[in-house]
């Protein structure tokens, strides 16, 4: 990344901010809540081979929210089934939110929880060091390859943890979408070295492709509300900003020719529509799943 630009994962509470702020502008949530509901059960359905105990790790699981979702459709394809969930996330503010939440939804007596405050390669390593011999059915990495530096090696990695009939669940953002437009114009200029960041299912559907690994795909269609960015010295325009390009106070720290540019592809026909004096960005993301 230039020098004068510090990624915005350096600051937790601007990053939280921003997400959050996201969240709110976009419909990735109920995207997601949609491939939960209607596509994931018949993929769950076909793991296990009918055994009593399942083994299940949320890397990179956040909140918890979407993991919690995803464990209860679990159980009701599997409902005489114990799972042992291992939760894999670096952020203690993060996996405290985790805990709250699971403490307080009934009927996960079915569960049992281990709590791994540590990152995907500090996984890795840990496993590793204690020569771990456990397999697991169902390994889901939702929204946490940016934060990688090897994400084909940490692809590689969970997959060979698989149980036979074990499945690896990826969600990124799609190869078409309006971040990777953004992020082949201005990979050079944004994304950060010390992680993957820009990483999207085009560049792991080749890498699958080319060790010849089978996967099925799935198009989550999703949008986002940013009309803000291009109000100057908006607040919130300028949180989005920064969630957009991974850079901290980008708005006052880019160059006015890289804040031009960006702004400019942000409202380009490849990123972006303008209906109803609204600019909407493409942010539809894909499910990549690895047998």
């Amino acid at each position: 990344m230039a020098s004068s630009l510090q990624s915005l994962i350096h600051d937790d509470s601007r990053y939280q901010k921003s997400f959050h702020l996201f969240l709110e502008r976009s419909s990735e949530h109920q995207c997601m809540q949609d491939f939960i509901d209607n596509t994931l059960p018949d993929i769950l359905a076909s793991i296990g081979d009918g055994k009593s105990h399942l083994n299940v790790i949320g890397v990179g699981s956040g909140d918890g929210e979407i993991d919690l979702k995803m464990l209860s459709k679990l159980h009701l394809r599997h409902p005489g089934a114990t799972v042992d969930n291992e939760v894999v996330e670096p952020s203690s503010q993060q996996l405290h939110n985790y805990k709250v939440l699971a403490s307080q939804k009934p009927g996960l007596d079915y569960v049992t929880f281990t709590w791994n405050k540590m990152t995907s390669s500090e996984f890795e390593q840990h496993w590793k060091a204690k020569k771990m011999t456990k397999k697991a059915d169902f390994i889901h990495m939702i929204q946490m390859l940016y934060y990688v530096k090897d994400p084909e090696a940490t692809v590689s990695f969970f997959r060979s943890l698989l149980n036979k009939n074990g499945k690896l669940l990826i969600i990124l953002v799609s190869g078409e979408s309006g971040w990777g437009n953004l992020w082949r114009t201005y990979r050079n200029e944004l994304c950060n070295t010390e992680i993957s960041q820009c990483v999207t299912t085009r560049d792991i559907k080749s890498f699958l492709d080319s060790k010849g690994v089978s996967y099925q795909n799935y198009m989550l269609p999703s949008q986002m509300d940013i009309t803000e960015c291009f109000s100057e010295g908006d607040e919130k325009g300028e949180l989005l900003l920064d969630f957009l390009t991974e850079v901290l106070d980008f708005s006052n720290t880019a160059s006015p020719e890289l804040k031009a540019g960006v702004l400019e592809l942000l409202r380009h026909p490849e990123c972006s529509v303008e209906s109803n004096g609204k600019v909407i960005f493409n942010n539809n993301l894909e499910v990549i799943v690895i047998n």
